[in-house]
């Protein structure tokens, strides 16, 4: 086994075309989009090289470019403070119930995270409705006429609804990360922390929290890169309206090059979409080796 990984040209025949996979599934396709980034093309015809002009119209006269990066920092604010805090607590609980019951608690739970998102979205557009949805039908049943709404109809809490689908469909795999986090930490910690007189939030603050850090690093990560690609969603139940309050960037994307034959500026959104997730990326992961450190 030493002697054939030893052979340069083994060793060369195994790499390479995992080299070249990863080439053409990932570095080409950026290289090509970089470079249609910087020209002014509707996806047919001849291309015309316009420099920045893309980049510039993007950052300095796109109100729907900014709006869109709004609704992403929105989403993964509500992502990481509601979602996620609510998902670990009820993980909390699970862990400390009998195997039988938490185990049909997180299959119900993870239920949502299961289905198609075509599904979860014509559901909640369904429910959201305004003439027939079951959520308005319920408001007047109970007496609460005046809160009926037309949730996805309306500027002020179409992106609410919208963010509220999304939460939905994803709670079940926070709740999956933290419980499956929760049940590596040692029974020895624990039971330190409690011979020295720790109680329950002392024991969470200071032994599990601590201790599950590369777990919450790793779902952070995940919440900011899933809010940044969020588009099926939006295409289905809004399209990025009403009045373009519900545009998130990779919906905006989407739009820009295959609706509006825009495909030069379509690159360019791409391109800003690739360094904000990998600018995030490293931001987060250095802010937690931060945290740890001290």
């Amino acid at each position: 086994m030493n002697s054939m990984f030893g052979n340069k040209k083994v060793v060369a025949a195994l790499v390479i075309p995992g080299i070249v996979i990863m080439f053409f599934a990932i570095a080409a396709p950026l290289i090509i989009s970089i470079f249609l980034s910087f020209m002014k093309w509707s996806g047919f015809g001849k291309m015309k090289f316009i420099g920045l002009s893309n980049y510039v119209r993007l950052l300095t006269k796109d109100p729907l470019f900014w709006r869109s990066i709004y609704n992403v920092l929105l989403l993964t604010i509500v992502t990481i403070c509601f979602q996620n805090v609510l998902a670990f607590l009820l993980a909390s609980v699970l862990v400390h119930l009998t195997e039988g019951v938490s185990r049909l608690l997180r299959t119900i739970y993870f239920i949502p995270a299961t289905l198609s998102l075509v599904v979860v979205t014509k559901l909640w557009v369904h429910i959201f409705h305004p003439e027939y949805g079951l959520l308005n039908k319920m408001l007047i049943k109970m007496g609460l006429q005046h809160l009926t709404h037309a949730w996805l109809g309306d500027p002020s809490t179409a992106i609410w609804a919208v963010i509220w689908i999304m939460i939905w469909q994803g709670f079940g795999w926070a709740l999956l990360f933290f419980y499956s986090g929760l049940v590596t930490v040692p029974q020895e910690l624990e039971e330190a922390a409690k011979v020295d007189g720790a109680n329950k939030w002392q024991l969470y603050v200071h032994v599990i929290i601590p201790y599950m850090m590369p777990v919450i690093e790793a779902i952070v990560v995940i919440d900011v890169i899933s809010s940044l690609k969020q588009m099926e969603m939006v295409y289905l139940s809004t399209e990025g309206g009403p009045g373009n309050t519900t545009q998130f960037i990779a919906q905006y994307l989407y739009q820009r090059a295959f609706k509006y034959g825009e495909y030069g500026y379509g690159n360019a959104i791409s391109v800003i979409f690739v360094i904000l997730a990998v600018a995030l990326t490293i931001l987060i992961q250095r802010s937690f080796r931060k945290a740890a450190a001290d």
